[in-house]
C-alpha cells in the first residue's frame, strides 16, 4: 500500500477508520477529502504507483457487501470509503462514538472536487451510463466548470471483451480523476480489476447514478429530506418500480448489520 493511502491498514496521522457493518469508513470532512486528493496527486505525479480507489457506503452497499463475496473482495481493496448517507453518520456517532464531520454524498462531493480540480488544473474522465446520458452529463459539467479539463468520456454499455481496450484508452488520456458510473456492484468490480492498468490516474472514484443528477435527468431531494436521511424515500417516490423493493429489503438488512457487525 502506498504511503498516504487511506486504507484501513495505513491511515495517515491520527485518523482512524470507523467500522460500520464491518466496512472501514473514512471519517473525513469535505475539506479533508480535497486535501487527500491534492496529496495523492502530488505523490503519484512524483513517485508513480497505482491510482487510489475510492468508494462510498450506504445501506445498499452494506447489504450487498454482506451477501456478495466478489463485491466484498473489491470493496476491501479500496483506499478510502466515504459515508454516503445520514444513517451511516448516525451509526458512527451513536454506535462507535466517532462523529463523521460531513455526509460525503457523491452527488455533493463531486462539485467540491470539481472546483478544486478547476483551481489546480486537474482533469476528469467520465465512464458510464448510456451514450446520451454520458454526453449530457459531461456537457453540463463543462458549462458549470468552464476551466475544468475534461480528458474524455465513454458510455458504460461495453462488454468484458471490450473492457481492456477501454481501460487502455483511459490510461492513454491520463485523467487525474476517473469517475466510474457503471452501477453497483459492477463499478467496484471494474475499479478493483483494473487499478494496476490505469497508470497515471490519481483517483478512481465510483459514483453510482451521479451522471443522472449532473445531466438533470434526476432531481435531488429537498435539503430537509437530505438532512434527515430521507433521500432514499424521495428517490423511491420518483422510481417506485425500480427502488421500492430494493430499499425495503436492503435498508432493514443494513440496520441489522450496523447494529451487529463491527
Amino acid at each position: 500500500m502506498a504511503a498516504g493511502a487511506l486504507n484501513a491498514d495505513n491511515w495517515p496521522g491520527t485518523i482512524e477508520p470507523v467500522r460500520i457493518a464491518g466496512i472501514p469508513v473514512a471519517p473525513l470532512s469535505t475539506a479533508q477529502w480535497i486535501d487527500l486528493l491534492r496529496s495523492d496527486h502530488r505523490e503519484i505525479r512524483m513517485c508513480g504507483g497505482r491510482p487510489r480507489y475510492h468508494s462510498a457506503i450506504n445501506g445498499n452497499v452494506m447489504s450487498v457487501y454482506a451477501r456478495d463475496p466478489a463485491f466484498r473482495a473489491a470493496i476491501d481493496t479500496a483506499d478510502a470509503i466515504a459515508a454516503d448517507g445520514v444513517p451511516v453518520m448516525v451509526a458512527s456517532k451513536l454506535l462507535r462514538g466517532v462523529p463523521i464531520p460531513d455526509r460525503a454524498a457523491t452527488t455533493d462531493l463531486f462539485h467540491d472536487i470539481a472546483r478544486a480540480a478547476e483551481a489546480d488544473g486537474l482533469s476528469m474522465y467520465f465512464l458510464g451510463s448510456t451514450e446520451d446520458e454520458n454526453a449530457a452529463a459531461v456537457a453540463a459539467v463543462a458549462r458549470l466548470y468552464p476551466a475544468l479539463r475534461i480528458a474524455g468520456r465513454q458510455h458504460g454499455y461495453f462488454s468484458r471483451e471490450e473492457e481492456a481496450g477501454i481501460v487502455e484508452a483511459i490510461a492513454a488520456a491520463k485523467p487525474d480523476i476517473l469517475w466510474v458510473a457503471l452501477g453497483m456492484p459492477r463499478e467496484d468490480l471494474f475499479a478493483a480489476r483494473n487499478l494496476d492498468r490505469l497508470t497515471g490516474v490519481t483517483w478512481v472514484k465510483t459514483c453510482g447514478g451521479l451522471f443522472n443528477f449532473l445531466s438533470g435527468k434526476n432531481s435531488r431531494a429537498p435539503a430537509w429530506m437530505r438532512d434527515r436521511g430521507l433521500e432514499w424515500l424521495y428517490r423511491t417516490i420518483l422510481e417506485p418500480r425500480r427502488l421500492l423493493w430494493r430499499y425495503a429489503s436492503t435498508n432493514v438488512h443494513a440496520l441489522w448489520l450496523m447494529a451487529t457487525r463491527h
